[in-house]
């Protein structure tokens, strides 16, 4: 185990010091750089691990100075640090990254087999987290995250963002009106959200893998045994890696891992059920092969108070409202049968304000709008969603012991084997 000390108690510690010291001479801001400039001392610093796609979109957001990018392809984090410039160390084994100091948050940006592991890791070495999404390939990799997060008293932040900003999708307005309506009773209760084509949604069943995949060489600037990693070994082939990983189960969960926590993590926000998951999942799919992702028809969630969750995969329903309530329906583009809907919404309260910028959560101290629990919850959805597909069964769930009910089989995917000597 790596530790440290925090980065803000050492900058606190420096301040204190300077105030202390009356022969320092403390310069007005505009006199070092300008009124927007911000010292590096002021800076909180990040290293990115995975640059072969997201990673290379976020060199710099939020005031963060870039110090180290890490990839297992030497190509990949050539291109990196080609596009970094001066000042940016690489590296091949994300364990050199996490044991730098000076280091404040560490971006994850791997395929997600990788993210429950480098994000325990990274809270074990005092770091604050910015992770990729799905936030796990597993449910039980969500639960040791969160519980190495609050172990380690570190800020993480799942990388989508819907729930408290931007449009979303094909709706034609952002969730905060929403979660308004919702909030208010309005629609009446219990309520059916629908996912598809039809309210807005795009299930990207492209992402579906290969199964007639040949081995072939491994390219020499791969180390396709680290970017293996905890999964079980599978001979290489150009399909299974990289922009491709999608498609294939040791990996991620083709187009409901992919968008799965962008289209539901606003839904559990509005549904108030941040804190718990649906008690069963039903599902109608072709079956699917061992190895490849494949397409399915309809996933159903279900709470225990009788809320639904629908993805519709055909696009079945062609008359689905988004919402739908015993009293009220909201249609793609903010469409509503409630009378004077705007109106509506603008004598309603706003919820609850939340930390929006993950460096004011890392300064503050205080949890990030989307963090470690509530993401969990919500990739726990996609992961029931999974674990059902894979069987090719319906199954029930347990939300507080966060297992499934009488089902050996589906637990046995809660808690997965890993490969060697990598464990969580």
């Amino acid at each position: 185990m790596i530790m440290r000390n925090s980065p803000l108690k050492r900058r606190e510690f420096l301040r204190r010091g300077a105030v202390a010291g009356a022969a320092l001479t403390i310069l007005p801001r505009h006199l070092l750089g300008g009124a927007g400039f911000t010292p590096p001392s002021d800076q909180l610093t990040k290293g990115i691990i995975g640059v072969g796609g997201m990673g290379l979109g976020h060199f710099g957001y939020e005031n963060t100075r870039l110090l180290a990018v890490c990839d297992v392809d030497a190509m990949h984090l050539k291109r990196a640090l080609d596009r970094a410039g001066g000042g940016v160390t690489g590296y091949h084994d994300f364990r050199e990254l996490l044991a730098r100091p000076d280091i404040d948050i560490v971006h994850i940006a791997t395929p997600p087999h990788w993210h429950g592991i480098i994000a325990k890791m990274a809270a074990e070495a005092g770091k604050d987290i910015w992770c990729e999404k799905p936030m796990t390939r597993t449910i039980g990799e969500g639960k040791r995250v969160v519980e190495a997060v609050k172990a380690n008293g570190r800020m993480f932040r799942l990388n989508t963002w819907f729930r408290f900003t931007g449009q979303f999708y094909g709706l034609g307005t952002t969730v905060l009106p929403l979660k308004k309506i919702v909030s208010s009773g309005v629609l009446g209760w219990p309520l059916k959200v629908t996912i598809s084509g039809i309210t807005g949604y795009n299930w990207k069943f492209y992402w579906s893998g290969r199964t007639d995949l040949l081995p072939e060489p491994v390219p020499a600037d791969l180390d396709y045994d680290f970017w293996l990693g905890p999964a079980p070994f599978k001979p290489y082939n150009k399909l299974r890696v990289h922009e491709n990983f999608r498609g294939y189960w040791d990996y991620d969960g083709g187009g409901l891992g992919d968008m799965g926590q962008h289209y539901i993590d606003p839904v559990q926000y509005l549904l108030d059920k941040d804190d718990t998951s649906p008690v069963s999942v039903e599902i109608d799919a072709p079956q699917q092969h061992y190895d490849a992702v494949g397409s399915w028809r309809r996933i159903t969630y279900t709470y225990d108070d009788g809320c639904q969750i629908i993805l519709d995969g055909e696009n079945r329903d062609e008359d689905a409202a988004y919402i739908e309530g015993p009293a009220g329906k909201i249609y793609k583009g903010f469409v509503s049968d409630i009378p004077r809907i705007g109106e509506l919404v603008s004598s309603l309260p706003d919820p609850e304000p939340q930390i929006t910028r993950f460096s004011d959560s890392v300064r503050s101290r205080r949890p990030f709008a989307l963090n470690e629990e509530n993401g969990h919850r919500s990739c726990t959805i996609v992961n029931m969603g999974v674990v059902a597909l894979r069987l090719g069964r319906n199954l029930r769930f347990d939300p507080v012991s966060q297992r499934f009910i009488d089902d050996e089989a589906a637990n046995s995917l809660v808690d997965q084997p890993m490969r060697g000597a990598w464990h969580m």
